[in-house]
């Protein structure tokens, strides 16, 4: 039951007051009373004694709502906020006319003044939202993450809001459109912080493990795929490590503030753990995903083109993953894209998606994107030290380039590397030849660098045919050329030109490392 009190409680009045909510409790055979003090202006002794009375006597369950920060520090002071449920009137607040700053899953960031924003949510009960977001903001900055904390919950229509303090913050978004020289600097700003999210160790237990929730998106498609390829996706997602690394969940260019010259995470209530594979998916879609269909959307919603926006995730990605590679960006954006469409597909179908003629179409743009990767794709899981790529000649620069850009990072000198290149070349070449039968198949090409001693380790894992190349007998150099043999040059220079190579055969897989010092 819900009563209004109004005016003022005291000795006068009390009685006459108690006895009408009693009769009112007994009429309605209520087991419950929120007493809304929106209006109350006056509380004394004798009103408190009639909640008291309340309580023991007709209902545990009361509950006092909207009480102003006056008749709140007469409770506080007597105890009654540790005997009931106290909620504090909210400040109200307007936005009408207040520049839309950021809009994510959850709620609509305003600018109301120059030194303070607000989140204003979507869900109209958001109390508890509100007090789950500043908790985990509070959490990612005891864990060095840069971000803000609402110091004030305000009423906002009919819904709730956070406010922050964010001082002359400009969003990246607005840099990108405003700013267009600084494109470079935002990227480099934008990946900086990504790692420094994805390097937190999370404390156990302390937020939700973001592999669960992309679960129930794959078993959601049970319905709107083939089974084999929903039973597919499903065991691509179990099969994706659990991490505890702190993952943002919304990362995009509006939730990421310059404000006094230093970069601010914002939006923090989808903050996770998990494996960035999931990170990675939810930034593909902003930039790239949710407006494959109607390019018209994303401007809409970053306030800049989205050719800049395809350019900024293509270039982020890159840097992210510390590779100029081509093939090894579209590795891992393919296994993004298929994390992306299921929830894009997900999301669309629960917002009655299927009802539109417009809905329909991105869905099945979508649905064939999926397919088409769930066919050619055995792993979510990425590292940046691979490289997953058909086993074709024409690949080979792409394997050489990969490999030379790990060499970079230790000052290789270019002769190493030159040799390197070439025993990188004969062990490429060799396996697109020779491993596969009769369709093609892949090579993983990893790449290790290590400091103490320094050295590299360049590793060639294939499916193929069980071959053993150190079992080749080397080739008689003393020979004429019109006695020696055509062939078998490639792992003996391979051999000479690296200080170790190592076969094995492990599931199913032809293994081969070879090894330089530097």
């Amino acid at each position: 039951m819900n009563i209004k009190l109004e005016g003022r409680i005291d000795a006068n009045n009390a009685p006459q007051i108690e006895k009408e909510i009693i009769t009112k409790l007994e009429k309605d055979n209520d087991s419950s009373l929120t007493l809304d003090m929106e209006k109350l202006e006056y509380i004394s002794s004798a009103g408190l004694r009639i909640l008291l009375n309340l309580k023991k006597d007709y209902t545990p369950d009361i509950r006092l709502t909207n009480v102003s920060s006056e008749i709140y520090e007469i409770m506080d002071m007597t105890g009654f906020t540790e005997l009931m449920t106290v909620e504090k009137a909210y400040r109200v607040v307007s936005v009408e006319g207040c520049k839309k700053i950021g809009q994510g899953a959850n709620g609509t960031i305003y600018c109301i003044d120059q030194d303070n924003v607000v989140k204003v949510y979507n869900n109209a009960d958001a109390l508890a939202d509100i007090q789950h977001e500043r908790e985990v903001a509070k959490l990612a900055l005891i864990l060095g993450i840069p971000t803000a904390i609402s110091y004030d919950v305000v009423k906002v229509g009919d819904s709730y809001g956070s406010v922050f303090e964010m001082l002359n913050a400009s969003s990246f978004a607005e840099i990108l459109a405003n700013e267009p020289e600084k494109f470079d600097w935002c990227v480099e700003e934008y990946v900086k912080m990504l790692q420094k999210i994805h390097g937190t160790l999370v404390p156990e237990g302390k937020l939700p493990d973001m592999k669960e929730t992309a679960l129930s998106w794959a078993k959601f498609m049970l319905d709107y795929l083939p089974e084999t390829a929903t039973k597919k996706l499903v065991s691509l997602v179990e099969a994706v490590p659990h991490d505890d690394h702190m993952i943002h969940g919304d990362y995009h260019t509006k939730n990421l503030e310059l404000t006094q010259n230093e970069v601010l995470l914002i939006d923090m209530d989808t903050l996770a753990v998990g494996h960035p594979i999931f990170e990675l998916a939810s930034m593909y879609n902003s930039f790239v995903g949710y407006s494959e269909y109607d390019h018209e959307i994303f401007k809409k919603f970053q306030g800049f083109d989205r050719e800049i926006g395809v350019s900024f995730w293509k270039k982020s990605l890159a840097a992210y993953l510390g590779t100029d590679c081509e093939t090894k960006i579209r590795e891992v954006e393919d296994k993004a894209r298929i994390i992306g469409y299921t929830r894009m597909i997900r999301r669309s179908i629960r917002r009655n998606g299927l009802e539109t003629e417009k809905g329909r179409a991105e869905i099945n743009l979508w649905k064939e994107e999926l397919l088409e990767l769930l066919e050619r794709t055995d792993t979510l899981v990425f590292s940046r030290n691979e490289l997953d790529i058909r086993a074709e000649n024409e690949n080979l620069p792409e394997v050489q380039k990969f490999a030379a850009e790990h060499l970079a990072k230790v000052d290789c000198p270019p002769a190493t590397a030159m040799q390197i290149g070439v025993a990188i070349e004969e062990i490429f070449i060799n396996i697109s030849n020779y491993a596969y039968t009769s369709d093609k198949g892949n090579t993983v090409v990893r790449v290790e660098v290590s400091k103490e001693p320094v050295s590299v380790s360049i590793t060639f894992i294939d499916h193929g045919i069980p071959y053993d190349p150190l079992k080749k007998e080397d080739p008689d150099i003393t020979l004429s050329a019109e006695e020696r043999k055509v062939g078998g040059l490639g792992i003996f220079m391979t051999k000479k030109i690296m200080d170790d190579v190592a076969y094995k055969y492990v599931d199913g897989k032809n293994i081969l490392t070879l090894k330089k010092n530097l």
